[in-house]
């Protein structure tokens, strides 16, 4: 192909055709910088790809996060690098992005620290529960002696003093979630059977005095049922009266006065 183009340039050069040899030469410019963008993504890629080969961030089975992208390394490929998600899913990264980005690797070295928190009351002897703590760590089989597991207090809170546990396991013999969950529950389990207390939140409210006097003297409101059953008060109980009545104004007693009279003289005639 080289030797037929230079031909053809040399050809069009005898018969004078300069010109046209400059147009064939633009356009093939114009061209090549036209393919030049529309590969560009996929010369970077290849390229990077080239890159990783010699560097080797990592290998095939690595547990990694590429750019805040986790999973286990399928393989790698000319155009992008190939995940397998937590969850079970493909995930294509593009190797430009991947050689650029921020590479973080678990497997690199084996041995992973896990840390989780636990909370004693404010009255505990903190130092004890880390003692008794680090010695529940330190008889698990999975943590590492070497680096040896740690503990200290991080924060005093409301109403408990937070603590930290540290301890290294190895991946390649365990797992790191598991080794977790075990290693918490059996430091809480032997903080409660040494007698030290978790406690949940405390809240205190506190009350202005005028408040708690003005909240004394608030009237209680009866509800309507509590109404009907509660004997009245302003009546005056006058004997004689049907059922134990109670005449409250004159008219009630003139009507309640008529009524004996009828019952005492059922025979006399009603006076007009």
């Amino acid at each position: 192909m080289i030797f037929i183009v230079l031909g053809l340039i040399m050809a069009l050069s005898l018969i004078g055709a300069e010109t046209i040899i400059g147009t064939l030469l633009g356009g093939a410019g114009v061209i090549g910088i036209a393919i030049g963008f529309a590969v560009k993504d996929t010369i970077e890629n290849y390229i990077a790809s080239l890159m990783l080969s010699i560097r080797q961030p990592f290998q095939a089975r690595d547990h990694v996060v590429i750019n805040d992208r986790e999973g286990i390394v399928v393989r790698l490929t000319s155009r992008a690098t190939i995940l397998m998600t937590l969850e079970g899913n493909q995930l294509r990264i593009p190797n430009a992005d991947v050689f650029k980005g921020i590479i973080l690797n678990y497997t690199q070295n084996p041995e992973r620290r896990f840390t989780f928190e636990l909370g004693v009351g404010a009255n505990n002897d903190p130092l004890a529960a880390i003692k008794v703590g680090l010695d529940t760590l330190r008889s698990l089989a999975f943590v590492l002696n070497e680096p040896k597991a740690i503990g200290f207090i991080t924060r005093v809170g409301d109403s408990n003093i937070v603590l930290e546990f540290q301890g290294w396991v190895n991946l390649s013999t365990t797992d790191f979630g598991k080794a977790r969950s075990i290693a918490i529950c059996k430091t809480k389990h032997a903080l409660e059977h040494h007698g030290f207390s978790l406690p949940e939140p405390i809240y205190r409210l506190s009350f202005n005095p005028n408040i708690e006097q003005a909240l004394t003297h608030l009237p209680i409101h009866k509800s309507q049922t509590d109404i009907d059953a509660t004997p009245p008060t302003t009546a005056h109980h006058r004997p004689g009266f049907p059922n134990g009545g109670t005449a409250e104004s004159p008219g009630q007693q003139k009507r309640a006065t008529a009524h004996l009279t009828r019952q005492a003289n059922p025979t006399r005639p009603a006076s007009r």
